[in-house]
């Protein structure tokens, strides 16, 4: 067969498979008569409301003296780890905002950083496509630094994502600017299970997001640069258990529901949307309102309280709206309060009881917002 034919034949049979992926889209949004905020008005729900001393920032962390581009909290809730462009890691005393540790990464370009469920070490990962992992307890050097524990090198292009396996300090997930996602194993610093790459059902581009079950460790959720989230079973490495379409832009962020049972994407394109991943349904749309010529602002990550109620998720242009799951509304905009970012917002998390919000800004500092007389809602 000539390569002229083997062309051809390319060509037709990507036709042939958007075609049948157009139906299948059409055929499942025939199948939807309603979204969550549809159902939840025609039970008269009433949206989440917010009094001005609900949620207030109590805390301003500064330390670092440049963008911050990730944090993640511990699960003991009273610490923060920090990563930014200044090429520190940063853990901080939540309740008192002193740094404990400040260390010295070997490269300056880092974008995640995550606490271990122990909270004895965290990792980091970046530009160098190195996930570097640091124990807290070890002894510094003559300077001051931490030594690197564990080097997992295997990743082709950038670290993007990283999170431990929750009740594992001996196991990691990473997704990568290679279009891969790798399970690893700290202990002898090799890869179990490599996501995607040759594999068809693999992403067709930049990893940019990863989030494990927190009722099902073995499976995770990937949001990528092709525009789509896919659903991985690390038991099952080869191939994606599910594909999910429906943004239209880079996907960079995505967060699993508190249930397990459906998670959460925040992209390029402005929208933050909700998924179900055992019918593959996109189950609502959070979408900004913008009027004008005011260009949209994307969204850079997103998180769900503990009761799933509300979804908080941060903007390019420093917004950080807390919407109300079930109505698909905008209840309150941090972004508006006193002592707000003045920067884009990168990155945010809750503490592990869900009272307390911290969010990370290219205005280099990170802010701790406390949740009052909502925690029931929270």
């Amino acid at each position: 067969m000539s390569v002229t034919e083997l062309k051809e034949r390319h060509i037709a049979a990507t036709e042939t498979v958007n075609n049948l992926r157009e139906r299948l889209k059409q055929r499942r949004l025939s199948l939807l008569d309603t979204d969550i905020a549809g159902y939840a008005k025609s039970q008269g729900r009433t949206p989440v409301t917010f009094g001005p001393t609900d949620i207030l920032c109590c805390r301003t962390l500064q330390g670092h003296t440049g963008k911050v581009y990730s944090l993640d909290w511990t699960s003991e809730k009273n610490r923060i780890v920090s990563a930014s462009q200044d090429g520190r890691l940063i853990v901080w005393n939540a309740l008192t905002s002193q740094k404990t540790h400040a260390i010295k990464l070997p490269c300056a370009w880092v974008m995640t950083c995550a606490f271990s469920p122990t909270g004895q070490s965290v990792a980091c990962g970046g530009l160098d496509s190195v996930c570097s992992i640091f124990n807290l307890n070890s002894p510094t050097d003559r300077d001051g630094n931490l030594n690197v524990s564990r080097m997992l090198s295997g990743h082709k292009g950038y670290v993007s994502s990283c999170q431990y396996v929750p009740g594992e300090d001996t196991h990691l997930i990473t997704g990568s600017g290679d279009q891969t996602c790798v399970l690893w194993d700290i202990t002898t610093g090799l890869r179990t299970s490599v996501f995607g790459g040759e594999f068809q059902s693999g992403h067709t581009a930049d990893v940019l997001s990863i989030s494990i079950n927190g009722s099902n460790s073995k499976m995770f959720v990937s949001g990528s640069c092709d525009a789509t989230a896919r659903l991985w079973d690390t038991r099952v490495a080869s191939r994606a258990v599910r594909t999910f379409h429906g943004h239209e832009g880079d996907v960079n962020s995505v967060k699993f529901f508190p249930d397990g049972n459906r998670f959460g994407t925040g992209s390029e394109d402005g929208t933050c949307r909700l998924f179900d991943i055992r019918t593959g349904h996109q189950l609502q749309v959070y979408n900004q309102q913008h009027s004008g010529d005011n260009e949209m602002a994307h969204v850079t990550s997103i998180a769900f309280s503990i009761s799933g109620r509300l979804l908080i998720a941060g903007y390019t242009n420093g917004d950080c709206y807390v919407w109300d799951t079930l109505l698909a509304k905008v209840v309150l905009n941090l972004g508006s309060l006193q002592n707000s970012h003045e920067g884009r917002i990168t990155c945010l998390g809750l503490s592990a009881d869900g009272s307390a919000l911290c969010t990370g800004s290219w205005d280099t500092n990170l802010k701790i917002w406390a949740f009052g007389g909502h925690r029931k809602v929270i």
